[in-house]
């Protein structure tokens, strides 16, 4: 984003205080960690193991998202059918579900007594096996090929009309000239943000890995607080996992490539390329085995939810309340965070506001216990720390969606806005805002969904009075109800693509999309 003597959207002091409340929650936290921890700060060849398995299953996990969802997003990008909106707003519904959630719908597809295996058996074919290092991977790719989706998709819906226009006039290459400068800058993001999140696994590899060779650094970080309360070993896993994301951080910062494309006058264009029938058999086929892919698990989950709907108890009710209140103020942070540290420029802050992905939500769960335990009782202060944490955790995806377009939008404007002398909350009112609405609604509904699906720190600190929906969820399966609980994540499931559709739809009203 030029700079220099161009103002800003806001001083910056938010920045500051964005910044240093992320560093806190990060680094403060660790720190509180290793000042209680005791015994050796070593790591044991389990560890070591954990390591090589975290980042092997992570760079396959990351390739296999982007890599399969490049074809969808250009199928959906130059394809207009009908059905096609509510396919995109479902996109997102793998990566905003309850990872535990997802997990019993891609069982029920995958697992040895699902729908794949029973084909196979049926052929006399060798059975599918979901456990173990393939496991992780294919339930990696399901919930984060939707998300590199949208943001590849993002990146075709960037290029200005005016462009294929021109293009189709030349009889140029489109893929050449348009696509593959687009791809160069955007795909660098998407690996990250998949590598990241494959990084931090832990649900999945919980009930996917199949024993100690399948087992991340996460998870190992779960062992060693739940069963040894091993503080010191925990900390050093979150030092490998920071450090390991870091660098990668760095990596697809130094890698990305502007795309160059200028401005455009905000105009739609029927797309010309692409239109040959093989074309479209090929984006046809395309996008039926995605949908298949991602929506016959939501479609299984959907089956076993529904017998025990109308009986569920009360209580459910009001944790779902409480989700849906925690999930709004969560997203209301979460964005005034995202605007405070992506109207100023620096690598310095973009690195901080990523490095919630680098961390152990179990670790930072943790830190916040030992810190507030001499002064406050924790239980009194579980929904304040929850969407705290929420908003914090799901910083590092509203930057990624957000940082882009803002940078875009200030190079392609940034010098008429000046000459009109639109400062401070007019910028952001009349240039700023009227561009970013669909960036902004989808990331406001991304992270409403993150958070009412979110079971972390509310598992540390809550009380019954105060358990969330999935806490709730959770609990049922505790005490072995579980048609109750299939009934409650499908709940859950549906607020959470709810949230999701109220805002993601709201940014795209009068846009194209």
């Amino acid at each position: 984003m030029a700079r220099g003597s161009r103002p800003l959207i806001f001083p910056k002091w938010p920045s500051v205080a964005a910044a240093a409340l992320v560093l806190f929650l990060v680094l403060g936290t660790l720190l509180a960690v290793l000042w209680r921890a005791e015994g050796s700060l070593s790591l044991a060849a389990a560890d070591l193991a954990a390591i090589r398995f975290t980042i092997s299953q992570a760079i396959v996990s990351a390739v296999l998202s982007v890599g399969l969802a490049i074809p969808v997003a250009r199928a959906l990008a130059r394809r207009q059918f009908r059905g096609r909106a509510l396919f995109v707003t479902l996109l997102g519904a793998p990566f905003i579900l309850p990872v535990i959630v997802a997990i019993i719908g891609l069982l029920a597809v995958f697992g040895r007594g699902g729908l794949v295996n029973a084909v196979t058996d049926a052929l006399g074919l060798p059975s599918l096996q979901i456990y173990g290092f393939q496991g992780v991977v294919l339930a990696h790719v399901f919930f984060n090929l939707p998300l590199a989706t949208r943001f590849l998709l993002q990146g075709w819906l960037s290029i200005p009309s005016e462009r294929f226009r021109l293009a189709e006039s030349l009889n140029a290459p489109v893929f050449r000239v348009l696509e593959w400068p687009m791809l160069r800058a955007v795909v660098p993001g998407a690996l990250l943000a998949v590598f990241l999140i494959c990084l931090t696994s832990f649900a999945v590899a919980l009930t996917l890995g199949g024993g100690p060779r399948a087992t991340t650094v996460e998870l190992a970080i779960y062992q060693a607080i739940r069963f040894d309360f091993d503080l010191g070993k925990a900390a050093v896993l979150s030092i490998v996992q920071l450090t390991l994301c870091a660098a990668a951080v760095l990596a697809a910062t130094t890698l990305a490539i502007p795309e160059g494309f200028g401005a455009g006058l905000d105009r739609s264009t029927p797309r010309w390329d692409g239109q040959t029938r093989a074309a479209r058999i090929r984006d046809g086929l395309v996008i039926t085995l995605a949908a298949l892919f991602l929506l016959v698990p939501l479609a299984m989950i959907v089956l076993r939810g529904l017998p025990g709907l109308t009986s569920l108890p009360p209580s459910v009710w009001e944790a779902a309340i409480r989700s849906i209140a925690v999930a709004l103020c969560a997203t209301a942070l979460t964005l005034l965070l995202a605007f405070a540290l992506a109207t100023q420029q620096g690598r310095a802050l973009t690195l901080i506001g990523n490095l919630p992905l680098a961390t152990s939500s179990l670790v930072v769960g943790t830190g916040l216990f030992v810190i507030v335990y001499g002064f406050v009782s924790p239980t009194r202060i579980a929904l304040g720390v929850t969407v705290l944490l929420n908003a914090v955790m799901s910083l590092p995806f509203v930057l990624r969606i957000l940082l882009p377009e803002i940078e875009r939008v200030e190079t392609d404007f940034g010098r008429l806005a000046d000459s009109l002398r639109l400062t401070g909350w007019r910028r952001l009112r009349w240039l700023y805002l009227p561009r970013l609405r669909r960036p902004v609604g989808f990331a406001a509904g991304l992270s409403a969904a993150l958070s009412m699906g979110d079971l972390g720190v509310i598992a540390l600190f809550a009380t019954d009075r105060q358990e969330t929906l999935p806490l709730a969820m959770y609990r049922l399966m505790g005490a072995y109800r579980m048609e109750a609980a299939a009934s409650a994540a499908l709940v859950l499931v549906a607020l959470s693509l709810l949230l999701f559709w109220v805002f993601d739809r709201g940014g795209r009203v009068d846009a194209d999309a």
